[in-house]
């Protein structure tokens, strides 16, 4: 919870560079025409209560006024819609605009108020951050040396590297599965159940063309009918002899 929630005197560390501050209820309707409202909200660590917008703001003038007013104040510097303003805090000597003394500034990324580092800041992490790795280096190389009477110092880097390889082998652990048994199941599952709900429509099957018979494949046709026909063979009827008729003496 933010100090200004409890009613208590926002306070700054040491180094102001490791805060931020931010306010949800503002992120989504953050613009250009209230960034500085939310800047000077009272739990923002990074505002101070003493300055110049604060009284504008409490005696509700137009915020022109601070170009005639002396002291410290904040004004917006830079804005990148919609998730970048930069925001100056600086001290007015007098209306001219070469009579301004700029002492911090700060950014808002995505709703999130941090302190721009100074760049005596900047070179002093670097110079840090060099020296450290320096000193790792001769200490890893100071490691390497040995001493034996009949050869003086020499170098070894077989052991060294044999004695590493030995130990990542042992640092290492078996690659955990992306998803387990239960998981595979539980989604084919829910894909089924999905699947019942909405089955795919079926796409429409497009009718068969009529074969076009070719000139031969018409003869042969007609082969293989003419062939199916059997000849039909016309049996006469034979006739019976006529009988005799008895001769009359």
């Amino acid at each position: 919870m933010m100090p200004g929630r409890l009613g208590l005197t926002p306070s700054i560390s040491d180094n102001p560079l490791g805060l931020s501050w931010h306010d949800s209820t503002w992120i989504p309707i953050l613009n250009t025409s209230n960034v500085m409202d939310y800047f000077s909200d009272r739990s923002n660590p990074f505002f101070d209560r003493t300055c110049n917008n604060e009284i504008v703001k409490m005696q509700r003038l137009n915020p022109d006024q601070l170009q005639n007013m002396t002291g410290l104040e904040y004004v917006l510097l830079h804005v990148q819609e919609p998730i970048l303003y930069v925001i100056r805090k600086q001290h007015r000597h007098g209306p001219q605009p070469n009579q301004i003394t700029a002492l911090a500034d700060y950014y808002i990324i995505a709703g999130i108020v941090y302190q721009a580092p100074d760049l005596a800041s900047v070179l002093n992490s670097r110079l840090l951050s060099a020296v450290h790795h320096m000193q790792s280096s001769f200490e890893e190389a100071s490691s390497f040396s040995r001493y034996h009477p009949s050869k003086g110092y020499f170098w070894d880097f077989k052991s060294q590297r044999n004695g590493n390889d030995k130990v990542k082998v042992k640092e290492e652990k078996p690659k955990e599965e992306a998803s387990s048994l239960f998981q595979r199941k539980r989604v084919d599952m829910l894909l089924g159940e999905l699947m019942k709900k909405f089955p795919l429509p079926i796409p429409p099957q497009p009718k068969p063309a009529p074969a076009v018979a070719t000139p031969k494949q018409e003869n042969e046709n007609g082969n293989n009918e003419n062939k199916d026909v059997k000849p039909e063979v016309k049996q006469e009827k034979i006739k019976p002899p006529p009988d005799k008729k008895p001769r009359l003496n």
